[in-house]
């Protein structure tokens, strides 16, 4: 039986006992699965989401990878204070302009 693109990674990541960056994974996972160079290019995007999703990887700094249960959780939490959020009142006088306007509209008729 022929092993997942992912089960692949996380042998490959436990053999080398450190962390890799991305498209050197990519290379050999791509080897170990016997890709073509076209088969490759059209299950990279395939590989990068799976290792996204799958609760055994991190992404560490430069797309770097590694077995989560080999990091400390300072290397794998994700800085918050950066992002961007909308001010939610604002959001919700937007909805309430909106109610407002369908209201006056539905009098007028």
């Amino acid at each position: 039986m022929k092993k997942s693109m992912i089960e692949s990674a996380y042998q490959i990541l436990t053999a080398k006992n450190e962390a890799v960056p991305f498209l050197n994974l990519w290379q050999e996972v791509s080897q170990e699965m016997g890709f073509t160079p076209s088969q490759a290019d059209d299950n990279i995007a395939q590989f990068y989401s799976d290792l996204s999703l799958d609760g055994r990887f991190t992404n560490l700094k430069g797309n770097t990878w590694d077995l989560r249960k080999r990091q400390h959780s300072s290397t794998t939490l994700i800085d918050t204070d950066s992002l961007s959020v909308e001010d939610e009142e604002d959001d919700h006088e937007d909805f309430e302009d909106e109610d407002q306007k369908k209201s006056d509209k539905e009098e007028q008729e």
